[in-house]
């Protein structure tokens, strides 16, 4: 379980990093249609949502019963689903700016080594209690490796979209 999560992490990040070489720094704040985020956006996006994992990690956590991975399906279904649009909630919206490509790779790589870390020495077991999605619930720190996972897979998607607009 835990060899699986650690290799889908570097997987996942791997393919974000290619993603994001695609695009030269002058092609990251490009809008690529109407009412869509820059590519600066949608990585800043990724940024807010899986920063400060440690901090729910190390806070109250309880091992309840049931199924460590019982809400990832759950995620899958939402975050892999390209057809349905969301919004995103505010603490994780990014602002409207211009974006450095080099910075935003580097909160990625701290990300990645955070959320990796995480996925080896943790009890992937314990449900955090002090942070829920909502509709979803609290997860287990597995479930919150997983949905960092499937959130970034889900943006990796919008961002090789964006850069096909670009590139056209």
């Amino acid at each position: 379980m835990k060899s699986e999560l650690q290799q889908e992490i570097k997987t996942t990040f791997e393919q974000l990093y290619q993603t994001l070489s695609l695009f030269e720094q002058n092609q990251i704040n490009v809008v690529p249609f109407e009412s869509s985020w820059t590519a600066g956006q949608v990585t800043k996006h990724i940024i807010k949502a899986t920063s400060g994992f440690y901090q729910i990690c190390n806070g109250k956590t309880q091992k309840l019963n049931g199924v460590p991975d019982e809400k990832v399906a759950v995620l899958e279904g939402i975050f892999l689903d390209f057809t349905t649009k969301y919004n995103s909630p505010d603490f994780i919206y990014p602002e409207n700016k211009e974006y450095e490509k080099k910075e935003l790779l580097s909160r990625l790589h701290k990300i990645e080594k955070e959320i990796l870390d995480i996925a080896v020495n943790y009890d992937l077991t314990q449900t955090c209690l002090d942070f829920e999605i909502p509709g979803i619930g609290n997860l287990t720190i597995y479930e919150l490796v997983s949905f960092a996972i499937l959130h970034t897979k889900r943006h990796i998607h919008q961002l090789q979209n964006i850069q096909q607009k670009i590139k056209n």
